[in-house]
């Protein structure tokens, strides 16, 4: 899903890595506006701010091929709307319902009844993160179309809608340019996973960034830990430990499995500087300009405490906890107030999302001894992997 493709382009810009950056950001805005509220209220703002961002991104795989403008159009005609919306939902319902009855009605309220489902706030902030991450894109080919009339309106009209939701907390410093705060700092700087292409060395159709890969497995992880009937905290927390588990290759880039494995103290000496530059040019910027509570979040989902994000955690009185893996979470520790994350489940959706890269390229035409060999690896990995009633290698199973 390719966007921006009636404008010159020097890199692909696609609709997973604009879904990805707008919901890094979302995290940032929702972690500001909630901050002074308690915790239930919080909880509930972040998972209509996470399914909003699910749901938007599902319509979106619909109807790919209509251009922004375009849409907003009919957006504008409740009747046309509608129509487009009801064929939408028709499409999506197979793929969606038998996931979870809840969550489809949810979904279905989303796009159906917009203003009575979901609160202002996480819609705003929905929003917000949205036309931020939209206009971090034109940013990039503006320079590019100089000639192109369309793109004296479009500009603006990104400043223009963004100011509108200036009631919005850390709105007015994502508009700043240059990013002048840790937090616009941190939203720009997360945009730029999008140039890293997963897999560099070897050819796979479609490509994918490391920014969409981080999307992909937090929905992995979100709905599986809704299947797996897992608290409301820990849905949020499974999410956004997807989204951000791999953060650290703004620094590091994304090094291939063989290589990390090629030396024996190579992956030990990369995490020890991924943990460096991770405090020096995000986390100690947060903490020292008063977005501490980002700092914790972030330190939590990336497994900071336990020296891994693949642990299963939950946090206590005497502080993070690392737990007896997922038998021991799921049932000792399964509740809001133990602020439960997933470690090897979340390890499970990032080998999944990386089967199914190699996959899809294999079905597409393009294979290679990397992307088979890598198949099978992943297959040997996941082969005793149980969360429960569900089994990845059951799962992988279906791709034969």
């Amino acid at each position: 899903m390719r966007r921006w493709n009636d404008k010159l382009r020097h890199t692909e810009l696609f609709e997973l890595d604009k879904q990805a950056h707008k919901m890094i950001v979302a995290f940032l805005l929702w972690q500001q506006n909630t901050k002074d509220l308690p915790p239930d209220e919080q909880r509930r703002i972040g998972l209509e701010v996470i399914e909003g961002g699910i749901f938007d991104y599902f319509y979106r795989l619909i109807i790919t091929d209509i251009k922004p403008p375009v849409f907003y159009r009919i957006k504008a005609n409740k009747e046309h709307y509608a129509q487009l919306t009801d064929w939408v939902l028709k499409e999506l319902e197979p793929r969606i319902r038998p996931l979870d009855e809840d969550f489809w009605q949810r979904l279905v309220a989303y796009h159906k009844n917009p203003e009575h489902s979901f609160g202002a706030l996480s819609r705003r902030i929905l929003s917000a993160a949205h036309l931020y991450a939209s206009r971090w894109e034109f940013s990039l080919i503006e320079p590019l179309n100089f000639f192109d009339e369309e793109m004296k309106e479009i500009g603006p009209s990104f400043n223009k809608s963004l100011l509108e939701l200036n009631d919005v907390a850390g709105v007015n410093e994502l508009v700043a340019v240059p990013p002048a705060t840790a937090l616009a700092r941190m939203a720009n700087l997360s945009g730029q996973l999008r140039f890293q292409i997963r897999w560099a060395q070897t050819p796979r159709v479609p490509a994918t960034s490391v920014l969409g890969h981080m999307f992909i497995v937090a929905v992995y992880a979100y709905l599986f830990s809704l299947y797996l009937g897992a608290c409301d905290q820990r849905r949020i927390n499974d999410f956004y430990c997807g989204l951000f588990h791999d953060l650290a290759e703004l620094l590091t880039r994304d090094i291939i499995t063989p290589v990390k494995r090629s030396v024996a103290e190579l992956p030990k000496i990369l995490h020890q500087y991924e943990a460096e530059e991770l405090h020096r040019k995000i986390l100690d910027p947060l903490e020292q300009e008063g977005y501490g509570h980002i700092r914790e979040r972030l330190a939590y989902y990336l497994g900071l405490e336990t020296h891994s994000e693949f642990n299963d955690t939950c946090c206590c009185a005497e502080g993070v906890r690392k737990l007896d893996g997922f038998d021991d979470l799921h049932s000792a520790w399964n509740s809001n107030e133990c602020d439960p994350k997933d470690g090897r489940l979340l390890k499970a959706c990032d080998i999944l999302a990386a089967f199914i890269e190699a996959y899809s390229s294999i079905h597409n035409g393009i294979g290679s001894p990397q992307l088979y060999e890598a198949m099978a690896r992943m297959r040997r990995e996941t082969s005793q992997l149980r969360f429960g009633s569900f089994s990845l290698a059951t799962l992988l199973a279906d791709f034969d």
